[in-house]
């Protein structure tokens, strides 16, 4: 059974060529593929992808090979950093940085029942790179493919490397072409009809060029299909349907083709259709993705925001392509995303007018045009209105209730002032109609939550009723923090905070991390970083005559107190380490904490190992100065003795306290045996802290 779990964690690869990749893995390369790094001293440093920052405050440690965040908390090794980061499954990220190091894998062989113990996932996808294979396969080996497929993409200007960059293919108009190689391979065909890819006995895709669309580990998870033929019988453009792999309202077509070039130039170019992204990629403007013809959504506002917060949409120089512009912006402004719009020239669509003008004049009539969204929708409202008064106060309401998505106050301020000069109102006026709008949102977002609320009591009386259950919302309040003002609140909003009108700045709003972080209490912090201490210097030598480390000593002299711990955590990870050392005669080396099985052990083995300060080496170099003592990483005895005196007084300090409430308790009450016996405890107490007192070199107060 410990094989084959091995097996199933590892995906097939054999144990030793897991180890291998994670020793050679050097986490500098591998995130200085994602995030562009500067050097700081010994470290390296650069803005964490994980979430949006102007500071950098992500930090890459080579001589540990581990990262960390210090703004969102995140952290860990070379294969974590791929597994967060891309959304990786281990075994993936082990071939990942295999393939980056060119090292060759060795897998198991695997039997058929264990096969199918796989996650059901890992063989959909699988299955579904079977089909990419067998399309290109198509598109490049088949007369068929190469007179109806290639034609077409060469017709676009489409490269050989495009090609093969996006997956591109040919589904022939053989009924059953795909179902059948399939069945020759071994694959079933229920995975085939779980992907669509076959439906009744048939070929879904069929006569059409393909477009896979990938995740943003570049594994196959749908595709698209392209009639080429004129029959207004069928659709155009016919897609893979839903899976436990593919959810259409988080995937943007490209985006794993353009993720680190959206990250290097920060901003990202949203068009609408599959050929706009092939045809701007191929003219090296790598930083595209495709809302594939459909309005934007939640998970893709999600998806844009871990990359980059600057989104500019590219839409169609005709009218359907100007209300296009406007349908669906909504999701982006309330992610609190940057967003402009670039309308081409009128009949123009992305890819023609690129083919048209050429890449250096195109891009330069995106640096040229694109304009704020806000100020575009505008424009086109009130040019529509015209001089009707009826007509321009309903834009002007609809341009207000669009400035109330803006969530920073900040930004929303600023637009307030803005606009109130360009539609000629009083700004306090437009504040009025901002916060207006942001009630009747949130009164409508709470009516939505009841009666959502109701329906699941109406279930739960009614078991037996079979009622159609709504899709979990992303957010149960999505206007949340952005409370109206006390003076606008009616009578059902008297639970909510107040907050100032919407053209004042407001307090910053707490940072988010992808983690909630614990608060400590009591000791909590003092005993956190006791552990950092075992983690960071626990395997260094102590005392080389008497072959002892520091970890030794640390838990030798702590083991009267553990009991005091407030944080079990901490004493948890302590008593670890005292198990290790009884049953192994040695400290534990620092990957066994940053690789432990227990997260919570490899998350402080990161933040231990890793510091947001370093030392200028100015000093030395540039001013002469010299420290008078040690660096920190090579004063570990004294580090660990000074800390180890000042936590037992705090602990000895606290247990005084207490035993003196007792002893006035049992003298209040004439209790003279317990009274004794807590007198004889405190006479202890003040001898230990008198005792540690002397070695720091401080004065205590006797009680």
């Amino acid at each position: 059974m410990a094989d084959e779990l091995k097996l199933y964690l590892y995906g097939m690869i054999t144990e030793e060529s897991v180890r291998e990749v994670i020793d050679t893995a050097r986490v500098e390369d591998v995130v200085g593929d994602f995030v562009n790094l500067r050097r700081r001293g010994n470290n390296f440093t650069g803005l964490c992808p994980f979430h949006n920052e102007k500071t950098p405050s992500f930090n890459v440690n080579p001589a540990r090979n581990i990262y960390k965040c210090f703004g969102c908390g995140v952290g860990g090794d070379p294969v974590k950093f791929l597994m967060e980061l891309e959304q990786l499954s281990f075994p993936d990220a082990i071939r990942w940085i295999a393939q980056k190091y060119n090292i060759k894998l060795e897998e198991t062989e695997v039997s058929e029942e264990v096969r199918a113990e796989l996650q059901e996932k890992d063989s959909l996808i699988i299955t579904n790179d079977f089909a990419r294979q067998y399309y290109e396969d198509q598109l490049h080996q088949t007369d068929e493919g190469k007179s109806v497929g290639l034609s077409y993409f060469r017709s676009r200007g489409f490269r050989k490397e495009t090609l093969q960059t996006f997956g591109l293919g040919y589904a022939p108009a053989a009924s059953d072409g795909l179902l059948q190689a399939a069945r020759a391979a071994g694959y079933k065909e229920e995975q085939l009809e779980k992907l669509g890819l076959v439906r009744n006995g048939r070929d879904f895709f069929r006569d059409r060029v393909m477009f896979t669309i990938h995740n943003l580990g570049g594994k196959p998870i749908a595709f698209a299909g392209r009639i080429l033929r004129k029959d207004a019988r069928a659709p155009k453009y016919i897609n893979s349907p839903e899976t436990e792999i593919y959810h259409k309202s988080d995937v943007l077509y490209g985006m794993y083709q353009a993720r680190q070039a959206i990250r290097k130039l920060d901003n990202i170019y949203l068009v609408e259709g599959y050929t706009d992204v092939i045809s701007l990629h191929q003219n090296g403007i790598r930083n595209v993705a495709a809302t594939s013809g459909t309005s934007l959504t939640t998970g893709q506002a999600n998806l844009v925001k871990r990359f980059t917060e600057n989104v500019t949409l590219l839409y169609d120089g005709d009218k359907a392509g100007v209300k296009a512009a406007l349908r669906g912006v909504d999701v982006l402004l309330m992610a609190d995303l940057n967003v402009k719009v670039v309308v081409l020239p009128d009949g123009e669509d992305p890819d023609g007018y690129m083919q048209k003008v050429g890449a250096t004049a195109f891009e330069k009539y995106l640096e040229e045009t694109r304009k704020d969204f806000l100020f575009f929708k505008a424009d086109i409202l009130l040019e529509e209105a015209g001089s009707d008064v009826a007509a321009r106060t309903t834009a002007i309401r609809d341009i207000g209730a669009t400035l109330a998505l803006v969530t920073d106050p900040l930004k929303r301020a600023g637009y307030l002032q803005q606009f109130s000069g360009k539609l000629g109102l009083d700004e306090s006026l437009l504040v009025q109609l901002v916060n207006k709008a942001i009630a009747d949102r949130r009164t409508e977002s709470r009516k939505t939550q009841e009666r959502e609320e109701r329906r699941r009591q109406r279930e739960r009386r009614s078991p037996d009723r079979a009622t159609p259950t709504a899709p979990p919302t992303d957010d149960p309040d999505e206007w949340g923090g952005m409370d109206e003002p006390a003076w606008l609140a009616g009578a059902e909003d008297e639970d909510l905070p107040p907050e100032g009108p919407v053209g004042m700045p407001t307090a910053p709003a707490a940072p988010t991390t992808p983690a909630e972080v614990p608060l400590e209490i009591g000791h909590g912090f003092q005993e956190k970083y006791f552990v950092q201490l075992l983690i960071r210097d626990g395997h260094k030598p102590y005392d080389e005559a008497s072959n002892t480390s520091v970890a030794q000593f640390l838990t030798a002299n702590v083991a009267d107190v553990l009991g005091d711990f407030d944080v079990e955590r901490y004493r948890k990870i302590v008593e670890l380490v005292m198990h290790y050392l009884q049953s192994n005669g040695a400290p534990p080396p620092v990957d066994w904490y940053s690789r432990h099985t227990e997260e919570g052990v490899r998350k402080l083995a990161v933040e231990a190992l890793n510091s947001p300060y370093t030392y200028s080496p100015n000093w030395k170099d540039k001013y002469g100065l010299r420290l008078s003592q040690k660096m920190p990483e090579e004063n570990h005895r004294l580090t660990a003795e000074i800390f180890l005196r000042i936590f037992r007084m705090e602990k000895i300090e606290r247990k005084g306290r207490e035993n003196s409430r007792l002893v006035a308790q049992y003298e209040r009450e004439g209790n003279y045996d317990k009274l004794r016996t807590h007198l004889k405890v405190q006479m202890k107490l003040d001898e230990m802290r008198l005792a540690l007192a002397k070695e720091l070199g401080t004065v205590v107060l006797s009680r």
